[in-house]
């Protein structure tokens, strides 16, 4: 059976995910681009970037993966849901080539972007998701794209199979936070750690 992996998935040093005031101006709020930084900073995102463990661990982002599931704040501000016509926050070739299941509870029509992705709106539990993304992804991996709170309850449902979250030296103080009612995790999951000169932790969790 195909895997649930997530990859790149920036935290702060109190386990933020992403900052508090999301808005169409500011879609991880008084975070800004803090959390993403070490990722602007690679190969992956531009050419003469560092080709180091931060590329390395970045480029796993992509091989593999057959769909994509992520929470309605990823797709988009609080209140995206009240312009039938709005799109998403990725602009009109989004970076996922893949169809992508959005978990929300305001629910639209399918819409086909430029470069491969699909968004699909689906109002149910991480399970049902996990079941409509898996015969999309067509045997291969589904990625978690975030945010913390969907990440978090597929973690309390025991859905995934792999995890890559990445510490940031910041400290954000609010916001969304990642580990929050995941007392023990550690017991379910072998964890690697590797640090980066950017000054970034890797952690790897593969289910034991």
């Amino acid at each position: 059976m195909s895997r649930v992996r997530v990859h790149n998935f920036a935290v702060s040093l109190d386990g933020f995910g992403t900052g508090e005031g999301q808005s169409a101006e500011a879609h991880f709020g008084h975070a800004a681009d803090r959390l993403h930084r070490w990722m602007f900073a690679t190969q992956w995102w531009q050419a003469g970037g560092s080709g180091g463990v931060d590329d390395v661990f970045v480029q796993r982002h992509g091989p593999g993966i057959g769909a994509e599931i992520m929470g309605a704040g990823k797709f988009g501000h609080p209140g995206w849901h009240q312009d039938p016509d709005w799109k998403g926050a990725w602009g009109p070739n989004p970076p996922f080539h893949t169809p992508v299941f959005v978990l929300t509870h305001h629910t639209r029509p399918s819409i086909e972007m430029e470069g491969g992705t699909t968004f699909h709106f689906i109002d149910g539990s991480p399970a049902e998701a996990l079941e409509a993304a898996r015969k999309a992804a067509a045997g291969q991996d589904v990625r978690l794209g975030g945010g913390a709170t969907m990440i978090r309850e597929f973690l309390k449902a025991g859905l995934v199979d792999h995890m890559h979250v990445v510490v940031v030296p910041i400290l954000l103080g609010r916001g969304v936070r990642l580990w929050d009612g995941l007392e023990s995790l550690e017991e379910n999951y072998g964890i690697e750690a590797v640090s980066s000169p950017s000054g970034v932790t890797h952690l790897t969790f593969t289910r034991r």
